[in-house]
């Protein structure tokens, strides 16, 4: 990981590089609106940028969620970008590392993503079968969706993820 690398949560002066920085991480992909739309929620949502020297290289963001059928709150990872230049090189992990710290802090019991398990899985995260995401996930998807407990046991229940209106919309559930 870079040694200059300083993890903050964002604020308003960062959304400019926050715009850039997404279509750099996903060309392929049109995740601004999402970011947007998350950014303008922030009561629900930590929003944490890395910054090296000046420049923001990553950004992620973790919402608040909660359970039905629970009192336990959760969160949602993501989405998760880092410039292009600087993949690889840890940012991405210390990020989610320090979004976990912040949200154990705040009592969150559980974190789920749905992401590649490779990277995930160094942070705890394994296959969820008890919480169910806002849609019916693709088939090929099922091994993606996952969770991480952050007390000492795992998720405290099953039962629906229960989103902000940024994550209802059922194309962000599908390929």
């Amino acid at each position: 990981m870079v040694d200059s690398l300083q993890i903050r949560a964002s604020r308003p002066g960062d959304l400019p590089s926050i715009t850039i920085l997404y279509p750099d991480a996903f060309p392929d992909e049109d995740l601004l609106p999402l970011v947007s739309e998350l950014l303008l929620a922030e009561s629900e949502v930590l929003s944490l940028v890395g910054v090296i020297g000046s420049s923001v290289v990553g950004h992620v963001v973790l919402t608040r969620c909660g359970l039905s059928g629970s009192s336990h709150e959760a969160a949602l990872l993501g989405p998760l970008a880092v410039a292009s230049t600087w993949q690889n090189q840890g940012i991405g992990s210390a990020m989610v590392r320090d979004g976990l710290r912040r949200l154990t802090k705040d009592g969150i019991a559980c974190v789920c993503v749905l992401g590649n398990p490779a990277f995930y899985e160094r942070f705890g995260f394994a296959r969820e079968a008890a919480v169910t995401p806002p849609y019916p996930l693709p088939k090929e998807w099922h091994g993606a969706w996952q969770s991480v407990s952050l007390g000492r046991t795992g998720c405290p229940c099953g039962g629906s993820l229960s989103l902000p209106q940024p994550w209802l919309r059922p194309s962000l559930w599908a390929p």
